[in-house]
Protein backbone atom coordinates (compact mmCIF):
# COMPACT_ATOMS: atom_id res chain seq x y z
CA UNK A 1 0.00 0.00 0.00
CA UNK A 2 1.33 3.45 -0.92
CA UNK A 3 0.55 6.75 0.77
CA UNK A 4 -2.31 7.44 -1.67
CA UNK A 5 -4.03 4.07 -1.30
CA UNK A 6 -7.06 4.28 1.03
CA UNK A 7 -6.98 0.51 1.64
CA UNK A 8 -10.26 -1.35 2.03
CA UNK A 9 -13.31 0.87 1.81
CA UNK A 10 -16.83 0.30 3.08
CA UNK A 11 -19.22 -0.01 0.13
CA UNK A 12 -21.99 2.55 0.48
CA UNK A 13 -24.85 3.23 -1.93
CA UNK A 14 -25.20 6.89 -2.94
CA UNK A 15 -28.72 8.14 -3.69
CA UNK A 16 -27.83 10.33 -6.66
CA UNK A 17 -30.20 12.19 -8.99
CA UNK A 18 -29.60 13.91 -12.32
CA UNK A 19 -31.49 16.57 -14.25
CA UNK A 20 -31.59 15.53 -17.93
CA UNK A 21 -33.64 18.44 -19.28
CA UNK A 22 -30.59 20.22 -20.76
CA UNK A 23 -28.63 17.20 -21.98
CA UNK A 24 -28.73 16.85 -25.79
CA UNK A 25 -29.16 13.49 -27.52
CA UNK A 26 -25.67 13.91 -29.00
CA UNK A 27 -24.14 14.55 -25.60
CA UNK A 28 -20.70 14.61 -27.25
CA UNK A 29 -21.64 17.10 -30.01
CA UNK A 30 -18.98 16.02 -32.52
CA UNK A 31 -19.32 12.29 -31.71
CA UNK A 32 -22.92 11.20 -32.35
CA UNK A 33 -22.12 7.48 -32.75
CA UNK A 34 -19.99 7.42 -29.60
CA UNK A 35 -22.76 9.30 -27.76
CA UNK A 36 -25.33 6.72 -28.85
CA UNK A 37 -23.02 3.82 -28.02
CA UNK A 38 -22.50 4.94 -24.44
CA UNK A 39 -26.20 5.81 -24.16
CA UNK A 40 -27.04 2.27 -25.29
CA UNK A 41 -25.68 1.06 -21.95
CA UNK A 42 -28.84 2.47 -20.40
CA UNK A 43 -30.91 -0.02 -22.40
CA UNK A 44 -29.07 -2.89 -20.67
CA UNK A 45 -27.98 -1.64 -17.26
CA UNK A 46 -31.29 -1.41 -15.34
CA UNK A 47 -32.23 -5.05 -15.91
CA UNK A 48 -28.61 -6.21 -15.76
CA UNK A 49 -28.03 -4.58 -12.38
CA UNK A 50 -31.32 -5.97 -11.05
CA UNK A 51 -30.21 -9.43 -12.18
CA UNK A 52 -26.98 -8.99 -10.18
CA UNK A 53 -29.01 -8.06 -7.10
CA UNK A 54 -31.45 -10.96 -7.52
CA UNK A 55 -28.60 -13.46 -7.91
CA UNK A 56 -26.61 -12.19 -4.94
CA UNK A 57 -29.70 -11.97 -2.74
CA UNK A 58 -30.28 -15.65 -3.53
CA UNK A 59 -26.64 -16.46 -2.77
CA UNK A 60 -26.41 -14.44 0.46
CA UNK A 61 -27.89 -17.08 2.84
CA UNK A 62 -25.24 -19.53 1.58
CA UNK A 63 -22.33 -17.22 2.50
CA UNK A 64 -20.99 -17.84 6.01
CA UNK A 65 -17.98 -15.51 5.78
CA UNK A 66 -18.94 -12.30 7.64
CA UNK A 67 -16.64 -9.98 5.67
CA UNK A 68 -17.83 -11.33 2.32
CA UNK A 69 -21.47 -11.00 3.43
CA UNK A 70 -20.83 -7.35 4.31
CA UNK A 71 -19.22 -6.74 0.91
CA UNK A 72 -22.09 -8.46 -0.90
CA UNK A 73 -24.64 -6.33 0.94
CA UNK A 74 -22.72 -3.19 -0.03
CA UNK A 75 -22.49 -4.43 -3.61
CA UNK A 76 -26.25 -5.06 -3.75
CA UNK A 77 -26.92 -1.56 -2.40
CA UNK A 78 -24.69 0.10 -4.99
CA UNK A 79 -25.96 -1.98 -7.90
CA UNK A 80 -29.57 -1.36 -6.92
CA UNK A 81 -28.94 2.37 -7.04
CA UNK A 82 -27.20 2.01 -10.42
CA UNK A 83 -30.26 0.19 -11.79
CA UNK A 84 -32.71 2.85 -10.66
CA UNK A 85 -30.50 5.74 -11.81
CA UNK A 86 -30.04 4.34 -15.31
CA UNK A 87 -33.73 3.44 -15.49
CA UNK A 88 -34.56 7.14 -15.09
CA UNK A 89 -32.23 7.90 -18.02
CA UNK A 90 -34.38 5.66 -20.25
CA UNK A 91 -37.39 7.89 -19.89
CA UNK A 92 -36.22 11.34 -18.75
CA UNK A 93 -33.48 11.38 -21.38
CA UNK A 94 -33.92 8.87 -24.23
CA UNK A 95 -37.73 8.90 -24.35
CA UNK A 96 -37.75 12.69 -24.04
CA UNK A 97 -35.56 12.90 -27.15
CA UNK A 98 -37.87 10.68 -29.21
CA UNK A 99 -36.04 7.37 -28.64
CA UNK A 100 -38.58 4.87 -27.30
CA UNK A 101 -36.63 2.52 -24.98
CA UNK A 102 -39.53 0.19 -24.21
CA UNK A 103 -39.14 -2.52 -26.88
CA UNK A 104 -35.41 -2.92 -26.23
CA UNK A 105 -35.91 -2.73 -22.46
CA UNK A 106 -38.51 -5.51 -22.76
CA UNK A 107 -35.95 -7.70 -24.55
CA UNK A 108 -33.41 -6.98 -21.81
CA UNK A 109 -36.00 -7.89 -19.17
CA UNK A 110 -36.72 -11.21 -20.91
CA UNK A 111 -33.00 -12.01 -21.16
CA UNK A 112 -32.23 -11.23 -17.53
CA UNK A 113 -35.38 -12.57 -15.88
CA UNK A 114 -36.28 -15.57 -18.06
CA UNK A 115 -33.13 -16.73 -19.86
CA UNK A 116 -30.63 -15.94 -17.09
CA UNK A 117 -32.95 -15.77 -14.10
CA UNK A 118 -33.57 -18.33 -11.32
CA UNK A 119 -35.12 -21.68 -12.28
CA UNK A 120 -37.45 -22.64 -9.40
CA UNK A 121 -38.77 -25.67 -11.34
CA UNK A 122 -35.34 -27.33 -11.19
CA UNK A 123 -34.28 -29.78 -8.50
CA UNK A 124 -32.41 -28.30 -5.52
CA UNK A 125 -29.12 -29.54 -7.00
CA UNK A 126 -29.96 -28.08 -10.39
CA UNK A 127 -30.90 -24.72 -8.87
CA UNK A 128 -27.62 -24.60 -6.97
CA UNK A 129 -25.64 -25.40 -10.14
CA UNK A 130 -27.49 -22.74 -12.10
CA UNK A 131 -26.83 -20.23 -9.30
CA UNK A 132 -23.10 -20.95 -9.52
CA UNK A 133 -23.25 -20.48 -13.32
CA UNK A 134 -24.84 -17.06 -12.80
CA UNK A 135 -22.23 -16.17 -10.19
CA UNK A 136 -19.45 -17.12 -12.63
CA UNK A 137 -21.02 -14.98 -15.36
CA UNK A 138 -21.39 -12.00 -13.00
CA UNK A 139 -17.73 -12.35 -12.05
CA UNK A 140 -16.77 -12.00 -15.71
CA UNK A 141 -19.17 -9.10 -16.34
CA UNK A 142 -17.94 -7.27 -13.25
CA UNK A 143 -14.38 -7.52 -14.56
CA UNK A 144 -15.56 -5.73 -17.70
CA UNK A 145 -17.46 -3.10 -15.72
CA UNK A 146 -14.35 -2.43 -13.62
CA UNK A 147 -12.34 -1.99 -16.84
CA UNK A 148 -15.03 0.29 -18.30
CA UNK A 149 -15.30 2.17 -15.02
CA UNK A 150 -11.57 2.84 -15.10
CA UNK A 151 -11.92 3.94 -18.73
CA UNK A 152 -14.72 6.37 -17.81
CA UNK A 153 -12.68 7.90 -14.99
CA UNK A 154 -9.79 8.51 -17.39
CA UNK A 155 -11.80 9.20 -20.55
CA UNK A 156 -11.35 12.11 -22.95
CA UNK A 157 -15.07 12.87 -23.04
CA UNK A 158 -14.54 16.40 -21.72
CA UNK A 159 -12.31 17.22 -24.69
CA UNK A 160 -15.18 16.21 -27.02
CA UNK A 161 -17.47 18.71 -25.28
CA UNK A 162 -19.22 15.96 -23.28
CA UNK A 163 -22.30 17.07 -21.33
CA UNK A 164 -21.27 17.51 -17.70
CA UNK A 165 -24.26 15.57 -16.33
CA UNK A 166 -23.72 12.58 -18.61
CA UNK A 167 -19.99 12.50 -17.95
CA UNK A 168 -20.66 12.64 -14.19
CA UNK A 169 -23.21 9.81 -14.46
CA UNK A 170 -20.70 7.42 -16.00
CA UNK A 171 -17.77 8.53 -13.86
CA UNK A 172 -19.84 8.17 -10.66
CA UNK A 173 -20.99 4.74 -11.77
CA UNK A 174 -17.50 3.83 -12.98
CA UNK A 175 -15.92 4.89 -9.70
CA UNK A 176 -18.26 2.59 -7.76
CA UNK A 177 -17.49 -0.26 -10.17
CA UNK A 178 -13.78 0.20 -9.47
CA UNK A 179 -14.49 0.56 -5.75
CA UNK A 180 -16.30 -2.81 -5.53
CA UNK A 181 -14.29 -4.63 -8.23
CA UNK A 182 -13.15 -7.40 -5.86
CA UNK A 183 -16.59 -8.52 -4.70
CA UNK A 184 -17.80 -10.56 -7.68
CA UNK A 185 -14.45 -12.33 -8.01
CA UNK A 186 -14.41 -13.11 -4.29
CA UNK A 187 -17.96 -14.49 -4.47
CA UNK A 188 -17.06 -16.65 -7.49
CA UNK A 189 -14.07 -18.09 -5.62
CA UNK A 190 -16.21 -18.72 -2.53
CA UNK A 191 -18.66 -20.75 -4.61
CA UNK A 192 -15.89 -22.78 -6.20
CA UNK A 193 -15.80 -21.26 -9.68
CA UNK A 194 -12.62 -22.69 -11.18
CA UNK A 195 -10.25 -21.50 -13.87
CA UNK A 196 -12.03 -23.15 -16.83
CA UNK A 197 -15.53 -22.04 -15.82
CA UNK A 198 -14.27 -18.53 -15.08
CA UNK A 199 -12.70 -18.18 -18.52
CA UNK A 200 -15.61 -19.75 -20.39
CA UNK A 201 -17.93 -17.29 -18.63
CA UNK A 202 -15.73 -14.41 -19.75
CA UNK A 203 -15.85 -15.48 -23.40
CA UNK A 204 -19.64 -15.71 -23.22
CA UNK A 205 -19.90 -12.36 -21.42
CA UNK A 206 -17.55 -10.51 -23.77
CA UNK A 207 -19.16 -11.77 -26.98
CA UNK A 208 -22.62 -11.14 -25.55
CA UNK A 209 -21.65 -7.61 -24.52
CA UNK A 210 -20.35 -6.72 -27.99
CA UNK A 211 -23.47 -8.10 -29.70
CA UNK A 212 -25.88 -6.37 -27.31
CA UNK A 213 -24.02 -3.05 -27.52
CA UNK A 214 -24.02 -3.20 -31.32
CA UNK A 215 -27.76 -3.90 -31.33
CA UNK A 216 -28.42 -1.19 -28.74
CA UNK A 217 -26.44 1.43 -30.63
CA UNK A 218 -28.21 0.59 -33.89
CA UNK A 219 -31.55 0.79 -32.08
CA UNK A 220 -30.85 4.39 -31.00
CA UNK A 221 -29.31 5.40 -34.34
CA UNK A 222 -32.43 4.22 -36.18
CA UNK A 223 -34.60 6.55 -34.05
CA UNK A 224 -32.32 9.58 -34.38
CA UNK A 225 -33.51 11.57 -37.42
CA UNK A 226 -30.27 13.59 -37.52
CA UNK A 227 -28.01 10.52 -37.82
CA UNK A 228 -27.60 8.44 -40.97
CA UNK A 229 -29.16 5.01 -40.56
CA UNK A 230 -26.50 2.32 -40.73
CA UNK A 231 -26.28 -1.41 -41.15
CA UNK A 232 -24.24 -3.44 -38.68
CA UNK A 233 -21.11 -3.43 -40.86
CA UNK A 234 -21.25 0.33 -41.37
CA UNK A 235 -21.86 0.84 -37.65
CA UNK A 236 -18.89 -1.38 -36.79
CA UNK A 237 -16.60 0.82 -38.92
CA UNK A 238 -18.10 3.92 -37.28
CA UNK A 239 -17.15 2.36 -33.93
CA UNK A 240 -13.60 1.83 -35.14
CA UNK A 241 -13.36 5.49 -36.17
CA UNK A 242 -14.67 6.67 -32.79
CA UNK A 243 -12.18 4.38 -31.04
CA UNK A 244 -9.29 5.85 -33.03
CA UNK A 245 -10.36 9.35 -31.99
CA UNK A 246 -10.59 8.25 -28.36
CA UNK A 247 -14.30 8.81 -27.72
CA UNK A 248 -14.75 5.06 -27.11
CA UNK A 249 -12.40 2.49 -25.59
CA UNK A 250 -10.48 0.76 -28.35
CA UNK A 251 -10.97 -2.86 -29.32
CA UNK A 252 -7.32 -3.46 -28.42
CA UNK A 253 -7.87 -2.03 -24.93
CA UNK A 254 -10.94 -4.22 -24.40
CA UNK A 255 -9.21 -7.33 -25.74
CA UNK A 256 -6.25 -6.75 -23.43
CA UNK A 257 -8.68 -6.27 -20.55
CA UNK A 258 -10.29 -9.63 -21.29
CA UNK A 259 -6.87 -11.27 -21.67
CA UNK A 260 -5.90 -10.12 -18.17
CA UNK A 261 -8.91 -11.97 -16.78
CA UNK A 262 -7.83 -15.19 -18.50
CA UNK A 263 -4.48 -15.29 -16.69
CA UNK A 264 -4.18 -17.83 -13.85
CA UNK A 265 -2.68 -15.04 -11.73
CA UNK A 266 -5.63 -12.67 -12.32
CA UNK A 267 -6.50 -10.27 -9.50
CA UNK A 268 -9.19 -7.53 -9.62
CA UNK A 269 -6.77 -5.30 -7.71
CA UNK A 270 -4.99 -4.62 -11.01
CA UNK A 271 -8.10 -3.07 -12.59
CA UNK A 272 -8.23 0.62 -11.83
CA UNK A 273 -7.33 2.51 -8.68
CA UNK A 274 -9.38 2.60 -5.49
CA UNK A 275 -7.71 5.90 -4.61
CA UNK A 276 -8.84 7.47 -7.89
CA UNK A 277 -12.35 6.06 -7.49
CA UNK A 278 -12.72 7.38 -3.93
CA UNK A 279 -11.30 10.76 -4.97
CA UNK A 280 -13.83 11.07 -7.79
CA UNK A 281 -16.74 10.11 -5.56
CA UNK A 282 -15.65 12.86 -3.17
CA UNK A 283 -15.89 15.49 -5.92
CA UNK A 284 -18.69 14.12 -8.16
CA UNK A 285 -21.40 16.82 -8.37
CA UNK A 286 -24.19 14.23 -8.14
CA UNK A 287 -22.57 12.35 -5.26
CA UNK A 288 -21.87 15.57 -3.35
CA UNK A 289 -25.47 16.73 -3.86
CA UNK A 290 -26.69 13.42 -2.38
CA UNK A 291 -24.82 13.96 0.89
CA UNK A 292 -27.09 14.68 3.91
Amino acid sequence: MNEHDPGEVSLQACNVTFDWTRTPLHWMPTEPIASHTVSALNLLLPEGERWFCTTYTEALPLIADAKLREDVLGFIGQESMHAETHNVVLYDYLDAHGVDPRPFAAHAEYLMRKVLGPRPAMSAKGQNQQLVERIALIGAIEHMTAFLGDYALNSQWDSFGGDANMVDLYRWHGAEEVEHRNVAHDVALYFGVGYFRRNFSMLVAFLGFIVLMLRGTKYIVEQDPTTKNRGYVSLWFAWMSAMRRGSLPSLAQMTKGVARYLKPSYSPENEGSTAQAVAYLAKSPAARAALP
